[in-house]
């Protein structure tokens, strides 16, 4: 090859490396674009405690199911176990508040002064009133995955009930200290699972939840019904709980809070009222929720 040959043939040459180059970039570009999840995520309800203010709860399940949010699992502290699990036996909104709009004080509290040493509350009623109501016996066997909040009376440790009896892990979840009668379960003296507070988001997640949706029902405390030992302890455990889920609230993608008022813990008068605030705080939420669940299916899977 001659030198004005070799000449001629520099620039192109030094063309061809700029090509090689820039595609070697390109390829090295598309390697970095992270592949997106086709997996429809994992949508927890997280129902929080708070006794008749939990007929809040319906409303909002009305809600959700109106408008076809998936729910992949559910986990419910005290009332909110209770809802909770008549759902996730029979994923019908009608039919959970048909029995919402039945259900009175009397059905679930049973007072006896024999039991008074450890809780004025038996718990008995509240036993039977899911086994009339809840069909599925067993947890394992419910429709929708479900997980009921206790709390381990003498080591402060939360327990989560997900085998064995739905209506013991109810009964346990359910069983405010100092009224209810605590319930031994494998051992373990066990109470209302909002003495460490009243939603448990963090459980969701440790289930694998992707979206947690959590509801709690105890964001105004104001209570003037403490007349009694009974409606005085119950305001004290929600004061208490306040605190703590001031903390936790910040652990849910999106969180539910029905204008519940004044109501008191004990009040099974405003029921309708209590499943309007429900309803509208749900509605309120919506985009919230479509937006993560659009946010989950465009976020790369390695940036979650």
């Amino acid at each position: 090859m001659t030198r004005v040959e070799i000449k001629m043939a520099r620039p192109l040459l030094v063309l061809l490396l700029l090509v090689i180059l820039v595609m070697q970039g390109c390829l090295t570009t598309a390697k970095k674009v992270l592949p997106l999840n086709n997996r429809p995520p994992r949508i927890a309800l997280v129902l929080g405690g708070g006794s008749s203010r939990g007929f809040a709860h319906v409303g909002v399940i009305r809600v959700l199911e109106q408008e076809k949010i998936p729910i992949d699992m559910i986990v419910g502290t005290s009332v909110g176990s209770l809802i909770g699990a008549i759902y996730a036996a029979n994923p019908n909104s009608f039919e959970l508040e048909w029995l919402a709009f039945e259900l009175e004080k009397d059905d679930i509290f049973d007072f006896s002064i024999l039991s008074s040493k450890t809780g004025p509350v038996k718990g008995n009623k509240l036993e039977k009133f899911v086994t009339e109501h809840v069909k599925i016996r067993h947890i394992e066997e419910m429709k929708i995955p479900y997980y009921a909040m206790a709390v381990d009376l003498n080591t402060g440790e939360s327990v989560v009930l997900e085998k064995g009896p739905v209506e013991l892990a109810v009964r346990a979840s359910a069983s405010i200290p100092g009224i209810f009668t605590p319930l031994n379960i494998n051992d373990r003296i066990l109470v209302d699972g909002g003495v460490n507070g009243s939603i448990a988001p963090e459980t969701a997640r440790e289930k694998g939840a992707d979206i947690v949706i959590a509801v709690n029902i105890g964001k105004d405390i104001t209570n003037y019904e403490t007349g009694n030992i009974v409606q005085i302890t119950l305001q004290a455990i929600d004061i208490m709980g306040k605190r703590i889920d001031e903390y936790k609230n910040r652990q849910a993608d999106i969180l539910i809070e029905p204008e519940v008022g004044n109501v008191g813990t004990m009040d099974f008068s405003k029921k309708k009222e209590l499943m309007v605030a429900g309803i509208e705080a749900g509605q309120k939420a919506i985009p919230a929720i479509k937006a993560a669940i659009e946010k989950w299916y465009t976020t790369p899977v390695a940036q979650r």
